[in-house]
């Protein structure tokens, strides 16, 4: 280990068990600026103070105590410091995951706004999400040259210049916006925590005078959220909030002008109209007018085939509809607006009024597609241009499609959709840019290399040129950004053409940018992570600029299989990522049965006590919602059924492969049968592409208290949910869903069990980390159907393998239940738990502060719940807690070991109270993150 000045420093010699314990994973770098001017000042002695105010209430459920220090222990007081501490990214990182084993976690966060040149076109700021850092790179005419860089939140994934000078960073997994002054001394100023999960900001208004940041509407952080609002029809789960550019606030929130709730699920892309007078906000996977009703609704009238080749019958399952002129139609026509207890406005563009006091939503169009990725708007004739896949989720089966029909290799369209939002009755014109391809040609089929050469896949970052006249596309999963002439997307008479692709080497452009003269461009490629460069005029590619990233190899070159349709599909349209979107849902059900499959021995093994009545798997399973490949590493056989069960492990690197990495192996053939390859990936790809899938991490739960304590309600349904034995008659909750984070079990130990009345077949018993990401349908159609029409949505799939239980209510108002009286408190108490219970990452991770000098209590006490938070080992540790900052003209980075104060880069240990102190001198700042266990000396020391 070296410290920040490239000596051995003396404290690894002096660790303690437990500092070593803490330490394990490093990463780093030398400093890329010049020798400072000063040093920092020697520490004080005196121990520190801690923060004043009243004393919190006592949590319900109280985590497990933190054991601070009585009193400070001894200071180290070394010489002073003669050099910064390492930059971060780029700028003078240098270790990866190989060297510095479990000291990264894969999130596998989607990058919306990347890049971003600033007003002048001097500098280009880059968002290097899996470095947690934001890098800034003077444009010259020779090309790109390396500037600065600074370390922001978890995940940042979009940035945009307020002014030349200042940068606001939106950190996806911190929950926060980090605001940054650029220059000689690049640091963060302040840091607004705003709700779950933030994607976009974009500047607007009078003279740019706001900023505009899209997040959901949940998360510990919220000023208005309440957990109870997950139990709460009628409410948006997406928001957009506003602050004022230049005067944000100084609370945790900063001081937001407003929050304009939106009727839809999670956000995602912002843009601007060319007068700065409106914002355009798109959800994400806003779904597409479909729904799907139970199996009891649809008995012994669904659509033929209802048996397999060989004349078995199908069991008993629900079928999908599509809203279509008013009307619930399934892919045969048959009306069924009768059984449909809900509607779907299917809300996917907001217009708000950037200028009015506060800002506020205008209006809202529908019918844009299913998953909106970015938008652009055109100088020209205010057109916006939305990158979006609609999804075909209501064409049943996948395969051959011999006597039926199938999603074969036409998973989904790639599109862009544009709209004329200058006159609010317009509709928005969507243009599929895959209409060259014969989708109608058998399973195995070799498509040419032209018709491949001509695919679009993935559309996300547009950027129009500045005469208006071209939209540059990344197409992600096909490694190419494609020149569109807007004119061919304002009129429908687009036409695949490959001379105007750039071809971007390594593949999976994600980001994308124009100098303001419009002659060349930036592009981000996230599987090679580089930076190229491009003449807009020649198509020449002029600079390729190496990114550093401390994945492991095996993630980086893993990745691609999950989103690269050239790899995926003999067409070259669709990925395994057309559903899973950046490895997680697209909220939509799919009926992926096979009609020309056949049966599958069922070999998986059941919890104590459950009736097994599915011996085998039916090809015909029916309709199932998507779900996240976070986590799939934990959650025994994959599949709603675990029809891909693992039995056939093999030894991989010198030891036997989990049961996990051997079932999903077990989804290679669908890159035939479903996605449309030409045949199964190679046995090197296809372990690749596990290696990645297994990494895959779920974020922490935005729901359960930063201090990890349960409210009291969420602590009586966690009694309920352990200690009531007969809730289903063969045991408690836990008895199927089995809670043990030491175990790594998160609702399920990989077992089946009988799923009771009105559900045909046997089920792998799911996790339930993202129960809380579900929300957002009210009203049940069939059995458990409890209170008559339900009106507007936002979803149209619930829980249940097929989604259609609207909410964990109606879920446990099925009579397999038997619960306590008062029953209906008790289930709604057991339904809070569960929103709030465990994930693999504390609720704590993530989360960050800023203090400078205009320092509040408020930030003072969220220190303190941080540092208490990292001192927790038992039952498990909770997060490492860095601190990244600039002390005078020192770059100051340290790792806080709880008694042991902070350790610096230099081996100092300095107090808590002393740190506190220096961030709080004027001109200085210091960012204090909870980062993910064994992560913290990798990010903080080196």
């Amino acid at each position: 280990m070296t410290g920040g000045n490239g000596r051995i420093s003396a404290h690894w010699r002096r660790f303690s068990l437990a500092s070593m314990f803490l330490f394990i994973g490093a990463c780093g770098g030398g400093s890329v600026e010049g020798t400072d001017s000063s040093v920092l000042p020697p520490p004080v002695s005196t121990p520190p103070v801690p923060p004043s105010g009243p004393a919190p209430s006592p949590p319900a459920d109280p985590a497990p105590a933190p054991e601070p220090p009585a009193v400070d222990p001894p200071l180290d007081n070394p010489a002073p410091a003669t050099q910064s501490a390492f930059a971060c990214g780029s700028g003078g990182a240098s270790l990866t995951a190989n060297e510095q084993h479990e000291s990264y976690v894969l999130f596998e966060s989607g990058a919306v706004r990347p890049l971003a040149i600033s007003p002048s076109g001097n500098r280009l700021l880059f968002t290097n999400t899996p470095s947690n850092c934001l890098e800034s790179y003077r444009l010259t005419e020779e090309g790109l040259e390396f500037e600065s860089s600074i370390m922001v939140g978890l995940e940042p994934v979009a940035v945009a210049f307020n002014g030349e000078d200042e940068a606001w960073v939106i950190n996806q997994l911190s929950d926060s916006i980090s605001i940054v002054a650029l220059g000689e001394r690049p640091r963060v100023l302040q840091t607004l925590l705003v709700g779950d999960e933030p994607r976009d900001i974009v500047f607007a208004g009078e003279n740019s005078n706001r900023a505009f940041v899209s997040a959901s509407y949940r998360g510990q952080n919220h000023p208005r959220f309440e957990a109870d609002d997950l139990l709460e029809p009628g409410l948006g789960r997406a928001d957009v909030w506003v602050f004022d550019a230049q005067a944000p606030g100084t609370g945790l929130n900063g001081d937001p002008t407003t929050i304009v709730n939106l009727f839809a699920d999670s956000p995602r892309a912002l843009a601007v109209s060319s007068d700065g007078r409106s914002v355009y906000a798109a959800a994400f996977t806003s779904g597409n007018q479909t729904t799907v009703l139970s199996a009891d609704v649809v008995t012994n009238a669904k659509p033929v085939p209802n048996v397999n080749h060989g004349g078995v019958p199908a069991p008993a399952t629900g079928l999908i509809v599509r809203k279509e002129d008013n009307a619930w139609l399934d892919e045969t026509g048959t009306d069924w607006s009768a059984s449909v207890r809900l509607d779907l406005s299917d809300q996917d563009l907001f217009v708000i009024d950037a200028v009015s006091s506060p800002p506020r939503l205008l209006r809202s169009y529908s019918g844009l597609g299913s998953t909106l990725f970015n938008m652009a708007v055109n100088p020209d004739n205010e057109m916006v241009y939305l990158s979006n896949l609609e999804a075909l989720n209501d064409v049943r089966f996948e395969g051959p499609g011999e006597g039926s029909t199938t999603v074969r290799g036409h998973i989904a369209e790639n599109r862009i959709s544009a709209l004329n939002v200058a006159d609010p009755s317009a509709e928005a014109l969507a243009t599929h840019l895959n209409e060259h391809v014969d989708f109608s040609l058998p399973e195995g089929s070799v498509y040419s290399l032209g018709i491949v050469d001509r695919s679009l896949s993935q559309p996300t970052a547009m950027v129009v040129s500045p005469d208006g006249e071209t939209l540059y596309v990344a197409a992600f999963g096909s490694g190419k950004v494609a020149a569109i002439p807007t004119d061919e997307l304002d009129r429908g008479t687009y036409v695949a053409d490959s001379s105007r692709h750039l071809n971007i080497p390594g593949g999976g452009p994600l980001g994308l940018v124009l100098t303001p003269a419009g002659d060349r461009a930036i592009v981000y490629g996230r599987f090679a992570h580089e930076l190229s460069l491009w003449d807009t005029r020649t198509g020449a590619l002029l600079q390729q600029l190496p990114l550093f990233t401390p994945e492991p190899a095996e993630i980086v070159s893993g990745r691609r299989f999950l989103y690269d349709a050239r790899e995926s599909s003999a067409n070259g349209t669709s990925a395994c990522s057309s559903c899973h979107i950046f490895a997680d849902m697209d909220q939509l059900a799919w009926d992926l049965g096979n009609p020309d499959g056949d049966l599958q021995r069922n070999p998986n093994s059941y919890v104590r006590r459950s009736p097994i009545t599915t011996l085998e798997f039916h090809p015909m399973k029916g309709p199932m919602t998507t779900q996240t490949l976070r986590g799939i590493s934990d959650s025994g056989p994959q599949h709603w059924r675990g029809d891909r069960t693992g039995q056939n492990r093999t030894v991989v690197n010198g030891e036997l492969e989990s049961l996990e990495a051997a079932a999903f192996k077990e989804f290679n053939p669908a890159f035939v049968g479903l996605v449309g390859r030409a045949s199964p990936l190679g046995s090197s790809a296809m372990q690749a592409f596990t290696d990645f899938a297994m990494a895959l991490t779920p974020p922490p739960n935005p729901i359960r208290q930063l201090d990890n304590s349960l409210t009291a309600a969420q602590a009586r349904g966690r009694d309920i949910y352990f200690d009531v034995d007969d809730i289903t008659g063969i045991g408690s909750c836990n008895h199927c869903h089995t809670l043990d984070p030491l175990e790594k079990q998160f609702g399920t130990s990989g077992l089946m069990t009988f799923e009771g009345q009105g559900i045909a077949e046997n089920f792998k018993i799911p996790h339930f980390r993202n129960a809380y990401a579900k929300v957002g349908m009210f009203g049940t159609s069939g059995r458990l159907n409890q209170a008559g029409f339900a009106g507007d949505q936002i979803k149209g799939f619930g829980y249940l393998h097929d989604g259609s239980i609207a909410s964990l209510l109606d879920f446990f108002a099925s009579p397999t239940f038997v619960f306590p009286e008062p029953r209906a408190a008790n289930v709604a108490d057991v339904v809070r738990f569960v929103m709030a219970a465990d994930s693999n990452m504390a609720p704590v991770v993530g989360q960050q502060i800023t203090l400078q000098a205009s320092t509040t209590a408020a930030a003072l006490d969220r220190l303190s719940l941080l540092e208490g938070r990292s001192r927790v080992l038992t039952p498990r540790a909770e997060c490492d807690l860095i601190v990244r900052g600039w002390f005078g003209d020192f770059r100051f980075s340290a790792l806080y070991e709880g008694a042991g104060g902070y350790l610096d880069t230099e081996g100092r240990r300095l107090s808590s109270n002393y740190v506190r102190e220096q961030a709080q001198v004027a001109g200085n700042s210091a960012t204090f993150t909870c980062v993910p266990p064994n992560n913290g000396a990798r990010l903080a020391l080196n």
